[in-house]
């Protein structure tokens, strides 16, 4: 998928009129990117306008949306860009959309856990997904603002009440768990993180994040002590950055990579693309918790295939029984605020 990304970026750096620029046979795809003048919505915005899947690209946030949307719109790629701005205008964002990325909402602060995010994101997931209920309920949704274990079962309850949940098209977006995930092993294994495949399952938040490095393609013979420190590196990934940047903000360019990365995924399944697999946090009976992090076969209706977690070494085993309880809290803690 990273180098599905690049050559759509290299086609779309050709002279207009050159083979591949020509959208004669892609289908017409709206985008709405929710949060579009955010941290990782100006980034996220650009990478959407440079996919060659997509041809209208919807951007809306509270504020400062006009800008962002005529900056990005200059770019001379397929897309037709248009920035909505406010309440009143969240509905003509939404109309049509084929799929809807949320980055919206406050980032993470150092000392700040995802949790502590909580009752700001919350309150906004609930509101937008009520809109998306309304103007696009047949939308794919895919959900990045944090916490994602518990915004995703919020954004599930809104659409139970509102008559229109479809399970197969609500993604909560893990993929920057798996970018990591592939980084930091392809670092440590000495090997090209272009062929690297790591599965990571779970949650999206600390130890919920489980790294399945004993899965990991090309195979490499780490050290137990090696496999342990990548996977605390992992799931502690965001923190990283968030001590890094100093109180200036959180993960916000590769969130906003890793958001393309999924978003186009599923929109190659919804044009028809034979094995599209990618890793998300979704309904899932792979464990008896409702939701769970697994790799997931997109197709034309979202969710075509929950998959199964395969075998897990002794360490993961227990990483797995560890995340449980903290993830089914999280999950309830969504469905008890969107239901309060």
């Amino acid at each position: 998928m990273r180098s599905s990304i690049l050559r759509s970026v290299k086609t779309l750096a050709k002279p207009a009129g050159a083979r591949g620029y020509s959208s004669e046979s892609v289908p017409d795809r709206k985008v709405a990117v929710l949060g579009a003048a955010g941290g990782i919505g100006q980034p996220l915005a650009l990478l959407m306008k440079l996919n060659p899947l997509v041809s209208r690209l919807a951007l809306y946030d509270i504020a400062n949306t006009p800008g962002v949307a005529a900056d990005v719109g200059h770019i001379n790629t397929r897309s037709e860009v248009a920035g909505y701005m406010g309440n009143d205008q969240l509905g003509q964002a939404l109309e049509g959309s084929d799929v809807v990325i949320i980055p919206a909402g406050v980032p993470r602060k150092p000392g700040m856990t995802r949790d502590d995010l909580f009752n700001i994101n919350a309150g906004i997931v609930k509101d937008l997904c009520s809109a998306i209920a309304k103007y696009c309920p047949n939308a794919i949704v895919n959900m990045i603002s944090n916490p994602v274990n518990s915004t995703v079962p919020i954004a599930a309850e809104v659409f139970k009440k509102a008559g229109t949940y479809n399970e197969k098209k609500l993604f909560g977006v893990t993929t920057l768990d798996v970018v990591r995930a592939k980084t930091f092993y392809a670092g440590k294994a000495n090997v090209n993180v272009a062929e690297v495949n790591v599965p990571v399952v779970g949650g999206h938040a600390g130890i919920t994040i489980l790294p399945l490095f004993s899965q990991a393609t090309p195979k490499a013979n780490l050290a137990d002590e090696d496999i342990k420190a990548l996977t605390k590196r992992t799931q502690d990934g965001g923190t990283e950055v968030v001590e890094a940047k100093a109180g200036k903000g959180s993960a916000t360019l590769s969130m906003a990579y890793a958001g393309a990365i999924f978003a186009d995924a599923c929109l190659k399944g919804l044009n028809g693309v034979p094995d599209v697999v990618e890793c998300s946090f979704v309904q899932s009976t792979v464990t008896e918790l409702p939701f769970f992090a697994s790799k997931v076969r997109l197709g034309k209706n979202g969710v075509e295939e929950v998959l199964g977690l395969g075998p897990l070494s002794d360490f993961e085993q227990e990483g797995l029984e560890k995340l449980k309880p903290e993830l089914k809290a999280s999950i309830e803690k969504g469905v008890k605020f969107a239901n309060a």
